[in-house]
């Protein structure tokens, strides 16, 4: 009982008790003191920022194909530079190298000593046949000083027999004789031609000690050093070399690229074309087409194509990477149609063309533009731009016609 009581005193409302509406009026005037500040803070920063402008870089629009007699880029197509003449030099005999005379980089004349080989046993050869032949030559001489005496013999025992002092078998003899050394010349004479041809076939085998450049072109690979066996046969073990090095035309120098199969009828021969090498992405070479090879790829699905280029530089090397774009012919008139060469990312690419927008002071002009082949130089623009305009790089999204920009470094 006296638990429930002492449960119910704790229920009581106390009378006396006043709730601290002072502290509560306070509260309220400090926040609303805090949000006039924020609004006249953002105000202050609206006023002051004005309309918002849109962030953009900058490009320029470069004009390119209008002085190189052709027209925009139909297809781009990757390949590499290879020389169509290209020699890997060996000797015809199998022999020890004596002497190497070239280094990497080395240009050589048509006919310049390369290296020599050991001449000690086709040296000794020759002089046999040398002395083969000599031997031949005064065999004849020999032969042919007893002819002219058995004809002498024979003449003094047919006058003889004519006056009944000889008999019939003694000029018989005679005539023997003479007709014997006959055949010994005609058999003295082929002998010395045997020993001639085989005088010079040692000769021969003495020239092939000196290996000579066949054509004029340049080192690009020494592969044998002094001391090492030589042979125009392949060795196996590795310890013979097929070669003395590899002689390379730069003349002959072109690009060889694979292009799709499903494209190749935008190329044909004489075509004209561009070509930036991948170690010079800024240099564009004028090209053509030199041929078309007749045949496919079957496992790639492309065409090869040979493209050569219109003037030769010792820049350009075999094996390069290069970028082949083939052109549109000049038109009838003879002034070639002004391509303009962008940066990809300053257009916005569409279904039936593209979209740039052109910078105006602070503001931007939507243009839209016919797009051509895009490199890794950038987008070519066939038509829209005549080349030097200010593009802007940023969020289309955000870009309209007329929209007002921030250019940003």
């Amino acid at each position: 009982m006296d638990d429930k009581s002492e449960l119910l005193s704790k229920l009581r409302i106390e009378r006396d008790y006043e709730p601290d509406t002072v502290g509560i009026g306070q509260r309220w005037l400090w926040a609303g003191g805090v949000a006039v500040l924020l609004i006249a803070i953002a105000g202050a920063v609206i006023g002051l920022s004005g309309p918002r402008r849109i962030p953009v870089h900058v490009a320029i629009a470069t004009a390119t194909g209008g002085d190189s007699g052709a027209g925009a880029s139909l297809l781009d197509a990757s390949g590499y530079v290879v020389a169509r003449r290209q020699a890997t030099v060996s000797a015809k005999i199998t022999a020890k190298v004596v002497e190497v005379l070239i280094e990497e980089g080395h240009h050589v004349s048509a006919g310049e000593i390369v290296a020599r080989l050991d001449d000690t046993n086709t040296r000794a050869e020759f002089n046999q046949a040398r002395a083969q032949r000599d031997y031949a030559q005064a065999r004849l001489a020999e032969v042919q000083v007893n002819l002219v005496n058995a004809e002498r013999d024979y003449n003094r025992k047919r006058d003889l027999y004519a006056q009944n002092f000889l008999s019939k078998a003694e000029l018989d003899n005679a005539q023997t004789a003479l007709d014997s050394l006959r055949a010994q010349i005609v058999s003295a004479e082929r002998n010395q031609d045997v020993a001639s041809r085989g005088l010079e076939v040692a000769q021969r085998n003495l020239d092939d000690t000196i290996v000579r450049a066949p054509f004029d072109g340049v080192i690009t690979v020494k592969a044998a050093q002094p001391g090492e066996i030589v042979s125009p046969f392949s060795a196996g073990g590795g310890f013979t070399r097929t070669g003395i090095g590899t002689i390379v035309d730069m003349d002959s120098l072109e690009v060889e690229v694979d292009v799709n199969e499903s494209f190749i009828n935008r190329v044909r021969a004489g075509q004209p074309a561009t070509v930036r090498l991948n170690a010079y992405t800024d240099w564009q070479i004028r090209a053509h087409v030199i041929a078309v090879i007749p045949t496919a790829d079957r496992s790639k699905a492309t065409v090869k194509v040979r493209v050569g280029f219109d003037s030769k530089d010792p820049k350009i090397l075999p094996e390069m990477g290069a970028r082949v774009s083939f052109l549109s012919e000049a038109p009838a008139t003879g002034v070639a149609p002004r391509a303009v060469l962008a940066p990809s990312d300053a257009v916005e690419t569409e279904k039936d063309g593209g979209i740039v927008y052109v910078i105006r002071d602070d503001t931007v002009e939507r243009r839209a533009v016919k797009l051509g082949a895009k490199t890794s130089a950038g987008q070519t623009i066939l038509s829209g731009l005549s080349g030097n305009e200010r593009l802007a790089i940023g969020d289309f999204s955000k870009l309209a016609d007329g929209a007002r920009i921030k250019i940003e470094q």
